[in-house]
């Protein structure tokens, strides 16, 4: 029996649309979006940034409440408020001594000069008296020596809450504000006014060094110019400040240390946080502060 042999089929031809050239859109540019309007990011960026600062407000609130309640409770802590005291504030009189001369020098130089100019050269004393003891020595002290004092207890209380050891410490049943905040926040509000009054002995002995060097004020004249213009009211009101001045350092420095996340990296961000807040705030508190003490202790 014959086996029919298979003729091989034909390809089919080709259809017209393959044989078709490529349309003209397929070689058009890709079509390009317009960029978002910018005031809807706008908007949700300051939106953010305002809930941000709602909750470091509640967290703040919630530590400085706890702070209070921490601070009556028993056995105090003494010897670390007294390592704290000499951390903070005897290692922090050498930046303020030389801040303090230093001004106090420029300010002579300044208004010896433009006194000079309308012949009331013998009125330099009485100012610089008056601008030190009222508002140059507490808040200049505040500002200069509270970027040292809470950048490091930022960085301290950071690099304990990034190595959980502030964890450690509740899981011992001990209270972290108690531990760490309460020792801060005391050696602060004592050292601060001791450093206020250091900075005003310094800024007196800086602009009367250079008024008996370079203009011819003898040194006795300045000083009786100088004290006998300032009161005890005006080193009062100058001086209560400080206390507030320095429980704005420790508590600042501690909020932003022990909400620290991130590692070596969010340290170095609470710490920079921690030096801007600081200065910020206490710029704020001293306006509110001067208000108080031009209302409650008037000059003569």
């Amino acid at each position: 029996m014959a086996t029919e042999r298979k003729q091989p089929q034909e390809a089919p031809p080709p259809s017209s649309t393959s044989l078709a050239p490529p349309s003209s859109t397929s070689l058009a540019p890709p079509s390009t979006s317009l960029p978002p309007p910018a005031i809807p990011s706008l908007i949700i960026t300051i939106s953010d940034k305002a809930v941000g600062f709602v909750e470091h407000l509640d967290l703040f609130g919630r530590m400085f409440w706890g702070t209070l309640k921490a601070m009556f409770e028993r056995p105090l802590e003494v010897r670390s408020t007294v390592y704290q005291m000499e951390s903070l504030g005897v290692r922090s009189a050498a930046i303020a001594s030389v801040t303090a001369l230093f001004v106090g020098m420029v300010m002579a130089v300044q208004f010896a000069i433009g006194l000079q100019k309308f012949g009331g050269m013998e009125y330099t004393g009485r100012i610089i008296g008056l601008s030190f003891s009222r508002e140059l020595a507490p808040t200049l002290t505040a500002v200069i020596v509270g970027g040292r004092i809470g950048a490091g207890i930022a960085a301290e209380v950071g690099s304990m809450a990034v190595t959980e050891q502030i964890d450690a410490i509740r899981a011992l049943g001990a209270n972290p504000l108690k531990k760490l905040v309460v020792p801060r926040l005391l050696a602060s509000v004592v050292v601060m006014p001791v450093l206020g009054a250091f900075a005003l002995v310094l800024g007196f002995g800086g602009a009367m060094l250079i008024c008996a060097t370079e203009f011819g004020i003898p040194a006795g004249f300045f000083l009786r110019t100088a004290l006998g213009s300032v009161t005890f009211m005006d080193y009062f009101s100058g001086m209560y400040k400080t206390p507030f001045f320095g429980a704005i350092i420790a508590l600042v420095g501690c909020h932003f240390g022990l909400i620290t996340r991130g590692g070596t990296e969010g340290v170095g961000q609470s710490t920079t946080r921690t030096v801007v807040v600081t200065s910020i705030t206490i710029l704020i508190a001293d306006f509110f502060l001067t208000k108080m003490s031009i209302l409650f202790f008037p000059s003569r």
